[in-house]
């Protein structure tokens, strides 16, 4: 069985969303079966804490992940751009707890995942791979998120708001769109989505002590007369922006089962739900 990691290492800098301290992120080659992990190098034995479902501890506007006192936060972006990237090992090191939003978008990841480039790696042995030959659904109230039985990968994604600028978007999108670069779909209409806010929300938000590290250069901000700061990359940009979420969260289960993954209206919460029931769930093979 063949897997991969970075070829060279990939360091960059920049602010949390949440915290608004600026942090450093070194992301290393690791070894075969290793998977993909954080490495939080400003705390004392440098602890180590896993990309997996059972290291979510919060899930509030981002995916939290910790193993004892240590965590690291906002981790969806970077997740998801290893992923989809094809990097199945990564060792992460980071000299705080948020790893940075840059832009807003994954963008900036991909585009240093592609400029280090992949090496193959070869298991020694099989490792289990998740089935889906079932529905598997979670809910609350009239969102959800479900894994379907198909024959490829493929996310799709359902948001509604009543600003009229955004409204009701659908996107999908299959990671074995293009056979011949797997990688540059998602590096060309997923990961260049940035985070968005609604207008009415932002004081409440700072308020509570979040989005300390939010502007108008890393997020899209939407209010009744519309985007407060356009052009954005895409006519749906806030749907795909939730399919990069949801790359990412369900990038905990440590690599994609084939099945189509559909959400509306879901949140952190509700990807991560997802995930464990399909750990619960799913027939290994």
């Amino acid at each position: 069985m063949q897997q991969h990691t970075l070829a060279d290492e990939i360091i960059q800098t920049g602010v949390g969303l949440h915290s608004g301290v600026t942090t450093q992120v070194r992301i290393q080659p690791a070894e075969t079966g290793s998977g993909r992990y954080f490495v939080r190098v400003d705390l004392p034995d440098t602890p180590i804490i896993p990309a997996q479902v059972a290291a979510v501890n919060q899930t509030l506007l981002s995916t939290q992940l910790g193993k004892g006192e240590a965590y690291v936060r906002t981790v969806e972006h970077l997740l998801a751009a290893l992923a989809a990237m094809g990097v199945d090992n990564a060792r992460i090191e980071i000299d705080g707890s948020e790893v940075p939003l840059l832009d807003g978008s994954a963008k900036e990841w991909t585009d240093a995942i592609a400029q280090a480039g992949l090496v193959s790696q070869t298991l020694t042995e099989d490792k289990m791979t998740l089935v889906i030959d079932q529905p598997i659904w979670v809910r609350q109230g009239d969102a959800f998120a479900c894994a379907l039985p198909a024959p490829e990968t493929r996310f799709t994604y359902g948001i509604d708001f009543d600003l009229p600028a955004i409204g009701n978007q659908w996107h999908s999108w299959s990671s074995t769109a293009n056979k011949g670069n797997p990688y540059a779909s998602f590096a060309a209409e997923i990961a260049p989505a940035r985070t968005f806010g609604l207008l009415h929300q932002i004081e409440q938000l700072q308020h509570s002590g979040l989005i300390k590290g939010g502007s108008l250069d890393n997020a899209l901000v939407c209010g009744p007369e519309g985007w407060v700061n356009p052009p954005l990359r895409f006519a749906n940009e806030p749907v795909r922006h939730k399919i990069l979420d949801l790359v990412g969260d369900l990038s905990l289960l440590g690599s994609f089962p084939c099945a189509h993954f559909l959400a509306y209206k879901a949140s952190h919460n509700l990807h991560i739900q997802l995930a464990q029931r399909i750990l619960d769930v799913g027939v290994g093979s």
